[in-house]
């Protein structure tokens, strides 16, 4: 399945509190917290980080998905992150996994986090209106993806300050914390962060 994907990051501080508000605004939980894994694949020469592409297999419970997202080729509001996401359910992931290398394309990156998935009803909404709280080593994060104007006044329901919102990848707010941190972690997993920050400390 392809679809365009609208979405926005903003960090939580009290996810419990968070939570507790989300049905008076009419959200509907659809997943309780599931553990993730996910893992990026890319060229050794990183070519589809380069071209801001993630060819991506990702275990969510029991539910394995293969994903490929690329930009937008229509400008949009930079203020959010739009890519085109093309997703589809495998059943033997790691037969999946050695094609991929097959074809030149090895595991380069990998993610944890525990995610709960809420939805909010909609008659007319063109893209599907979905919160996630994800639970990852570095702290909590919500996402929030439909279309803008939606977007915005989640933003405005939830008290949070659009300023305070994000469109970077794991990834890449991994980095960011790398850098604040001088982790020696290589992969944003519950155990390398932790086992990272002993050495730090140490």
């Amino acid at each position: 399945m392809q679809s365009a994907e609208i979405e926005l990051k903003f960090l939580i501080a009290d996810a419990a509190d968070l939570e507790a508000r989300l049905p008076a605004l009419g959200f509907h939980l659809d997943t309780p917290r599931t553990f993730e894994q996910n893992t990026l694949y890319d060229t050794p020469e990183r070519r589809l980080r380069e071209s801001q592409q993630i060819l991506r297999i990702r275990q969510y419970g029991d539910l394995w998905t293969v994903t490929h997202k690329r930009p937008d080729a229509v400008d949009g509001d930079p203020r959010y992150k739009v890519r085109i996401e093309t997703e589809t359910h495998v059943d033997d992931a790691p037969a999946i996994a050695e094609i991929f290398c097959q074809l030149g394309y090895c595991a380069m990156f990998r993610y944890e986090k525990f995610r709960t998935e809420w939805s909010h009803p909609t008659d007319d909404a063109v893209s599907p209106l979905h919160l996630v709280i994800d639970e990852t080593p570095i702290g909590i994060y919500g996402e929030l993806e439909g279309p803008t104007a939606w977007i915005d006044r989640m933003l405005e329901a939830l008290h949070i300050d659009p300023a305070a919102c994000t469109t970077k990848s794991y990834g890449k707010l991994f980095l960011d914390w790398k850098a604040r941190t001088e982790s020696s972690a290589e992969n944003l997993t519950f155990d390398e962060v932790e086992a990272g920050m002993a050495v730090h400390s140490a």
